[in-house]
């Protein structure tokens, strides 16, 4: 069975318990930063919710095996399978598995953890919710369990309308100026840019869509009120005042290597495309690209220099599976509706390029350096004397002449801008 995707695309139909009903979706917004509601504020939470909350403490994020085992079971069920040492386990899963999550389940308390992020103005959010952004069921058995969202906006809603912009940590001015631009340039576009709030390109996104008074969001590999990396906490607090921050994982729960990869999943899931700004072969970012293009979203990359390590990754990828972009008109042409084309873009066009053919063949037959009778050029220039005349007359009116008698040379001002047949262009 077939249905409409939250972009309008036709897919799948995913496979899901009878706690994650759809909502019908809202017509997307013209404009995430005019026409996104904000949800409402949560005073209690369903069954499913406290379940999910427990278990986004118990599960790694992406974990497939554990996935489906929520799909299959529900998570009420699932939770109390986990919390109960005496019930029977899922067929499949090894011993050590289920002993693992029990002792993780054993200190889950979904109560505290829905409390904690209410008072820091937030909520938790599952499939099902009115703001659960349906792409996120793109990931099958690995989309989250849930997540926990800071910030005023409806994410749904800002999700429709977004773009990934990632790249190197350790990015160079170049990389943060392109970051930056083209964020901004997304933003005043009335685009969300989504990112991960790390060092180098990530905090250049956020900044340039800040700085724009535009729609961001910070994707984190901790819980929502666990600033990390440390030295942008100012900056995610900016982004929960003025955009949102996301998280996989409840209060207080800490980043690990995995999680991060883990993290850019959402990334590039919850986008219609991820721009790669400056990446070394190994960068993380080129799982965030890869995962969206095997997600059939659009995978773009902003081309830096050939010799430089820190564009190898991006380079990589743009021979045969990423579209070279260089601003916001041209990603918005790839990934918006029928109608954002990016405008025409040509070299500045000079006097010289508006001549006729003819008028071209007379003005490269005058030499250099001194002057030449009217019947030489029209030797040289292949046209009758008469015509040649009467376009020397034309060139003289234009400024690429002057006539010293019966004779004609190049005027001053044309060699100087124009050059000529022998001296350049």
């Amino acid at each position: 069975m077939n249905r409409t995707d939250e972009w309008g695309f036709a897919t799948s139909a995913p496979q899901t318990p009878a706690d994650d009903r759809r909502h019908p979706p809202d017509a997307a917004p013209a404009s995430p930063t005019t026409a996104a509601r904000p949800p409402a504020r949560r005073t209690a939470y369903e069954p499913q919710h406290t379940a999910r909350a427990a278990l986004t403490r118990i599960l790694e994020p992406g974990d497939e095996t554990a996935g489906r085992w929520l799909r299959e079971m529900g998570p009420v069920a699932l939770w109390h399978m986990l919390s109960d040492d005496d019930a029977a386990p899922p067929k499949d899963a090894s011993p050590a598995k289920i002993a693992g999550l029990r002792l993780r389940a054993a200190r889950a308390r979904p109560a505290a953890d829905l409390a904690a992020v209410t008072a820091l103005g937030g909520r938790f959010i599952c499939p099902g919710d009115d703001e659960w952004p349906g792409q996120l069921n793109d990931l099958g058995d690995a989309r989250p369990v849930g997540l926990w969202v800071r910030g005023t906006a409806n994410l749904r809603l800002w999700a429709l309308r977004s773009v990934a912009v990632v790249g190197a940590r350790a990015c160079t001015e170049y990389g943060a100026h392109l970051a930056a631009t083209l964020s901004s340039g997304l933003a005043e576009r009335g685009w969300a840019v989504v990112s991960g709030a790390a060092y180098g390109v990530d905090g250049a996104a956020h900044r340039g869509a800040l700085a724009a008074d535009g729609a961001t969001i910070a994707v984190l590999a901790s819980g929502v009120d666990y600033a990390y990396p440390r030295g942008h906490t100012e900056l995610i607090g900016r982004i929960c005042e003025q955009g949102l921050v996301v998280a996989e994982l409840p209060p207080g729960d800490h980043p690990t290597r995995s999680r991060f990869v883990q993290r850019n999943r959402v990334i590039a899931a919850l986008t219609r495309g991820t721009v790669v700004v400056e990446a070394e072969l190994r960068s993380g970012s080129l799982v965030t690209a890869r995962r969206a293009l095997a997600l059939g979203r659009f995978t773009m990359g902003m081309p830096g220099p050939v010799t430089s390590g820190l564009s190898a990754g991006v380079h990589q990828l743009l021979r045969g599976e990423a579209a070279v972009v260089t601003d916001a008109d041209e990603v918005i042409e790839l990934v918006g509706s029928i109608g954002d084309l990016a405008p025409e873009r040509r070299g500045s066009t000079r006097i010289r390029d508006l001549l006729d053919p003819v008028a071209t063949r007379v003005l490269e037959a005058l030499p250099a350096r001194g002057s030449t009778d009217t019947t030489h050029l029209a030797q040289e220039a292949g046209t009758p004397r008469d015509v040649t005349q009467g376009k020397l007359f034309e060139l003289q009116s234009l400024g690429f002449v002057q006539r010293c008698g019966d004779r004609w040379e190049l005027a001053r001002r044309a060699e100087a801008t124009e050059g000529s047949r022998r001296g350049g262009t």
